[in-house]
C-alpha cells in the first residue's frame, strides 16, 4: 500500500467517496465525450468517471478503518439509487466541464448528508455548499460547453458507493458498501 507522507512524517491519502459507473457506463459516456469536440480542458481518463458523494482530502492513514467503520453503520436506501445525468454544464469556477442530472434523487441527498454526519466526530467538517452530484468530463475547462449533437442521457443505476483513494492520477478502491441493506 502506498502512502505519501505530511511534512510532520505523518502518512497520509487523498479520499473520497462515490458512486461508481459501471464499465459500458463508461465507454458510452466517453465515446459521447468524443463526440464533442473539445478544444478546451484536460479529459479526466473514462477509467475515473464517478460520482462524488464527499470529498474527505488529505487524511491521516490511520483513521481509514475508523472511517470504514463509522460508514458501516449508516442508515442506507431501501433501492439502489437512480440518477439521470442528462445535463452539460461547464462550472467556471472549478474549470471544470461535467455531466449533472436535472433533479437528485432525495435519497441520494440523504447518503451525502449522512455520509457528513458520521464523520463530524472524527473532526471532518461539514460541507458549506449545497451537494450538486456530477461527473467530471474534463478538467482545466474554459469556456462555454459546446453544443452537443446528441444531448446527453446516461442513467447510473448504483447498488454500491466506494471510498477511493486518490493516487497519481487514478483512483484505488479501498472500500465499498451496498446501498441496500
Amino acid at each position: 500500500m502506498v502512502q505519501d507522507i505530511r511534512p510532520s512524517g505523518a502518512p497520509f491519502k487523498r479520499l473520497f467517496f462515490a458512486l461508481p459507473v459501471t464499465d459500458a457506463q463508461r465507454r458510452a459516456i466517453a465515446q459521447w465525450r468524443r463526440g464533442l469536440s473539445l478544444r478546451s480542458g484536460k479529459p479526466v481518463p473514462s477509467e475515473n468517471f464517478h460520482l462524488t458523494l464527499l470529498f474527505l482530502g488529505d487524511v491521516d492513514a490511520a483513521q481509514v478503518p475508523a472511517i470504514c467503520a463509522a460508514v458501516d453503520n449508516l442508515a442506507r436506501p431501501d433501492a439502489p439509487l437512480r440518477l439521470l445525468l442528462d445535463q452539460l454544464k461547464a462550472w467556471p469556477r472549478a474549470g471544470a466541464l461535467v455531466l449533472e442530472p436535472q433533479e437528485t434523487p432525495v435519497a441520494l441527498r440523504q447518503l451525502v448528508y449522512d455520509l457528513q454526519q458520521a464523520l463530524l466526530p472524527m473532526g471532518f467538517e461539514e460541507q458549506a455548499r449545497e451537494y450538486r452530484p456530477h461527473l467530471t468530463l474534463s478538467r482545466d475547462f474554459r469556456g462555454q460547453p459546446p453544443e452537443a449533437g446528441v444531448a446527453p442521457e446516461f442513467f447510473v443505476n448504483a447498488r454500491h458507493f466506494t471510498l477511493y483513494e486518490s493516487r497519481k492520477g487514478r483512483y484505488w478502491p479501498l472500500a465499498e458498501w451496498p446501498l441496500t441493506q
